[in-house]
């Protein structure tokens, strides 16, 4: 059995003996407390047998917590898969896989699963040359791999059931992962018009303990054989699998935040290996990790032609043109062009609503010396300081700390010694503000942080939102803006530009196809690459050359890298310990930025490796954290394998 005791060192099964009387109830799979270095503690019975290797004499299970067997073998087996790809223990990844147990929900009979659905009308995928082969190739239980590309105003949802429903057909399971829960509302109710009823379930990290462990159970007896959910979904016990599908794979909320730091890109990705179904990575860019699957032969490209995409696409239009600079000389910096107030206007004029993209939320999130452009920071704890909206209409705004909450009713630089401050970011709040200034009469609504919509009505309005909470409109948008690109692409991110492409093209797609109207313009040099990708719609172009840079200058995906974080003497020591592969690189160390309740300075190391030594390095880290688990070292040091963060 596994004993849940997060140490390293005891990342191991240990053998118990099962008394008689609970013999007729132990089985696989089941929850168990035991005796553990003299306190009780949870586990799971991973294998029942009539002998051990162990010499002595073996304890008996202190208490049968439930037979209902939660730990399938398919589970297990991809739990250490991960454990081991990603460094970490099998408790770690178990305590994502399994929620907590509710006894009423395990009271309640298991259902039958319902009859399978017919195969899925093909018309969806048909706007795609090899889209009908893949509902056939699922719906026979073929590993077909593909990276999807979906077109402009694709409904991505209903393709996304049909695909499941193709697994139904042939009587196999799926799961489909996406990275919030607007985007699960639409798929879970695109589900519930073409699926059968009791079909499916919806995992979701923000649902009521008993509802989550209710539907966790309809999965796990092979009542509900698809499983529709977000990042906590990967490992979820799904029977019979035929597909494994995630949309929108360069969402950073895909990556896991605790140990051990998984993909659920990745992890579906091994999970497919692992059970030889299909997987399908799919979104409207394109990230370098899915490019990687296709160059690499592990995957096919799922795209249209470009007919197809011209006529789904709407008309993109960046500065820089010289018959718009010659119209408007100030369009390079000004941060509402001509070109963006003529489509605006045109749009609301046609009756169609206009979305507005700004990277920040907030009023007025960074201000500055308006004298000598220094950044302002407060006089007691040298935080950033900031404008916050005003709650209700003529509300007084007062600069205020954002790290104390300090009010700053008066400003004194220290470097000109001016008074006077400025924004040097403009957030949401304050653009709409502003918009509605210049197109009065127009309704101006806000979706973002603390007030995200999930629908508009189709009316001319002005809809301002953060990337990520752009609510989708009823028959499309008629024009999108995107402004502050530098916000973007001037980040300092190994992944600036593919993600900037990304948020680009997930608002862009909202907006209705160039025949019907639909005009995008974004605030940036047309002349730049991202930009160029955005124009002609062409992501795929984008994600290779970021792979190919990528692969010239040694950074992931094209190499495996592992982040190690933690004192300078508890590094020193942590790297001694380490037997890295011959072929590892040392590159650093760098000041880690601080994190809230911080104490003492932290230092950062990157361990890169080929990629086909990734798994070495894991096992050679995860040694290290074993020997100093065993030692009982009082200082830990993080480690993460293939971080989001490089910079």
């Amino acid at each position: 059995m596994v004993v849940d005791v997060p140490l390293a060192h005891l990342d191991r099964p240990f053998d118990y003996a099962v008394p008689d009387t609970m013999a007729a109830d132990v089985r696989a799979g089941c929850r168990v407390r035991v005796r553990f270095a003299g306190q009780l503690v949870d586990g799971f019975v991973v294998e029942l047998g009539e002998t051990s290797e162990h010499g002595g004499k073996l304890t008996p299970l202190a208490k049968l917590v439930s037979p209902e067997p939660v730990l399938t073998p398919e589970v297990l087996a991809l739990v250490r898969s991960v454990a081991e790809r990603w460094g970490g223990t099998v408790t770690d990844v178990l305590r994502l896989a399994i929620p907590p147990r509710r006894a009423a929900a395990e009271k309640r009979p298991p259902a039958d699963p319902p009859p399978a659905p017919p195969a899925p009308d093909p018309a969806g995928f048909a706007r795609y040359p090899t889209g009908p082969a893949l509902l056939t190739a699922v719906a026979e239980a073929r590993p077909a791999r593909a990276v999807w590309t979906a077109l402009p105003g694709e409904d991505w949802p209903a393709r996304l059931v049909e695909l499941c429903q193709a697994a139904l057909s042939g009587g196999r399971g799926a799961l489909v992962v996406v990275p919030d829960g607007r985007d699960l509302d639409r798929l879970a109710a695109a589900a519930e018009q073409r699926l059968p009823a009791g079909s499916f379930v919806v995992l979701r990290a923000d649902a009521a303990p008993d509802a989550r462990y209710r539907r966790f159970l309809e999965a796990a007896r092979g009542s509900a054989k698809v499983v529709l959910g977000t990042r906590a979904a990967v490992l979820a016990p799904v029977a019979d699998l035929a597909l494994v599908a995630v949309w929108d794979d360069g969402d950073d909320l895909h990556a896991e935040p605790r140990a051990p730091y998984a993909h659920a890109r990745d992890v579906l990705v091994h999970r497919a290996h692992l059970a030889s179904c299909a997987a399908v990575v799919a979104a409207t860019a394109r990230t370098a990790e899915a490019q990687l699957l296709v160059e690499s032969g592990w995957a096919h490209e799922l795209v249209a032609d470009r007919p197809t995409l011209r006529a789904a696409a709407p008309r993109v239009q960046a500065l820089g043109a010289d018959a718009e600079l010659a119209r408007d000389p100030a369009a390079r910096t000004a941060r509402l062009p001509s070109l963006a107030h003529r489509v605006a206007r045109q749009a609301l004029a046609d009756g169609a609503p206009v979305l507005v993209q700004v990277p920040r939320a907030g009023y007025a999130p960074g201000l500055a010396c308006d004298r000598c452009r220094a950044p302002a920071r407060c006089g007691a704890c040298s935080g950033p300081l900031g404008i916050s909206p005003a709650p209700g209409p003529g509300g007084s705004r007062v600069p205020a700390c954002r790290w104390c909450a300090r009010p700053a009713a008066t400003f004194h630089c220290p470097y000109c010694h001016g008074t006077k401050l400025r924004a040097s970011v403009v957030g949401a709040a304050r653009t709409a503000e502003e918009l509605g200034r210049a197109f009065p009469g127009a309704a101006v609504r806000v979706s973002g942080r603390g007030s995200v919509l999930a629908s508009v009505p189709g009316g001319a309005a002005l809809v301002v939102a953060t990337p990520g909470a752009e609510p989708v409109a009823e028959g499309g948008y008629g024009a999108a803006l995107l402004l502050d690109s530098w916000a973007l692409l001037g980040r300092p991110d190994l992944r600036a530009g593919e993600e900037t492409l990304r948020r680009w093209m997930n608002a862009a797609a909202l907006v209705r196809p160039a025949a019907a109207g639909g005009q995008v313009v974004v605030a940036a040099d047309a002349a730049h690459a991202v930009v160029q990708a955005l124009v002609r719609w062409d992501p795929a172009w984008l994600a290779a050359r970021e792979l190919a840079d990528r692969r010239a200058l040694g950074f992931p995906p094209a190499t495996r890298m592992a982040a190690l974080a933690g004192s300078p003497a508890a590094l020193a020591e942590f790297l001694a310990a380490a037997r890295l592969p011959a072929d590892a690189d040392l590159l650093g160390p760098v000041p880690e930025p601080p994190r809230p309740g911080q104490d003492g300075e932290r230092e950062r190391y990157l361990v890169r490796v080929p990629r086909g030594e990734g798994v070495a390095l894991a096992h050679a880290l995860a040694e290290v954290q074993g020997v100093r688990s065993a030692k009982k070292v009082a200082e830990h040091v993080r480690v993460q394998l293939d971080p989001l963060e490089l910079v």
